[in-house]
């Protein structure tokens, strides 16, 4: 069985209409939230883009409320998603991968969160995939052996068929 574990950068597509919406979409149309998860820091990632869209202008009111509503009920409610907590143990786990792959303290926090997952579903004999935008936390995802996919680069094709494969 395929998951998809999410960073901010690509799970805001669900939630706001930009480049890579429609393969962000796909994914929630194709998989049951039993296979979805993202860290709990990533939710509050998601609400602090959609608040600077709002102030800005990208967003009106109307669809900033839509949205957090969205966001409150696919992921904060929904107990079948994984949201994984950012503890203690998983920060000060975290802190060598920010000098190893030369990123910010959140990025070390979801790469060493997917780290975590990826061991959990390897037990269980299960699949993962990281679903991002940003490239550097990309790249060292893919250095520490995680599969990614990027919903703004990569063919809508690559997600069916990675998810008709599992």
């Amino acid at each position: 069985m395929i998951w998809i574990y999410f960073d901010a950068s690509a799970l805001i597509k669900r939630y706001s209409s930009e480049k890579g919406t429609k393969f962000v979409n796909h994914i929630f149309e194709q998989l049951p939230p039993e296979q979805l998860g993202c860290s709990a820091i990533g939710v509050l990632e998601i609400v602090a883009n959609l608040v600077r869209k709002r102030n800005d202008g990208r967003l009106t009111l109307a669809l900033f409320t839509q949205a957090i509503s969205q966001v409150k009920d696919e992921i904060v409610a929904n107990e079948a998603v994984t949201v994984i907590s950012v503890d203690d143990d998983l920060l000060y786990s975290a802190m060598n991968l920010i000098a190893k792959h030369n990123m910010n303290a959140t990025d070390a926090i979801i790469l060493r969160s997917a780290l975590e997952l990826q061991k959990v579903l390897d037990e269980q004999a299960n699949h993962m995939l990281l679903c991002c935008c940003d490239k550097r936390l990309l790249r060292a995802a893919q250095k520490e052996g995680i599969a990614t996919l990027d919903p703004e680069t990569d063919a809508l094709e690559a997600i069916a068929q990675r998810i008709a494969n599992s």
